[in-house]
């Protein structure tokens, strides 16, 4: 039996969520390296990437107010996520050992597994493993998926029982 459609605009919603979060991890990225300040890189990214053609690129529309939510959220609590995640890595892997675009991935999907309860762990897990994938190798984005999938199951156990 076919599996039933998503309503448009469920699935029009969930599309600007993956983008709002490949624009996060891509601002992330963005501010490790050059030093970017949070509210310059929020503008940038909204005025100049966001639902814009960029270099041949054409960058979706993103939910700007969950875009916000994820790089501001990351920036604040980037000094509790991040030995978490050091938690969460191969023995002699420390976080800073990891290519800064993989740091920004992990910092946002752990970010969301701790602050968007409306968005289900395996789903936070499955996207930014994608994420990933647009940046990286296979098994670097399978690293990705493995740290975010025992970070869920510490943070969201609740949802693996």
């Amino acid at each position: 039996m076919a599996e039933a459609a998503k309503p448009e605009k469920e699935e029009r919603k969930a599309n600007k969520r993956g983008a709002a979060r490949l624009a996060a991890v891509q601002a992330l990225y963005q501010m490790d390296l050059a030093g970017s300040g949070l509210d310059e890189i929020i503008a940038e990214f909204e005025s100049h990437w966001i639902g814009r053609e960029v270099e041949g690129a054409q960058y979706l529309p993103a939910e700007a107010a969950f875009f916000r939510d994820i790089v501001s959220g990351v920036v604040r609590d980037q000094r509790t996520l991040d030995p978490l995640i050091d938690e969460a890595l191969a023995r002699g892997w420390p976080l800073k050992r990891i290519e800064t675009v993989l740091r920004a991935a992990l910092r946002a999907g752990l970010y969301e597994l701790q602050n968007r309860r409306d968005v289900p762990a395996r789903v936070v897990v499955a996207e930014y493993a994608d994420v990933a994938a647009a940046f990286v190798e296979r098994d670097e984005t399978g690293m990705v998926n493995a740290v975010l999938d025992q970070l869920a199951r510490k943070v969201r156990a609740d949802e693996f029982n």
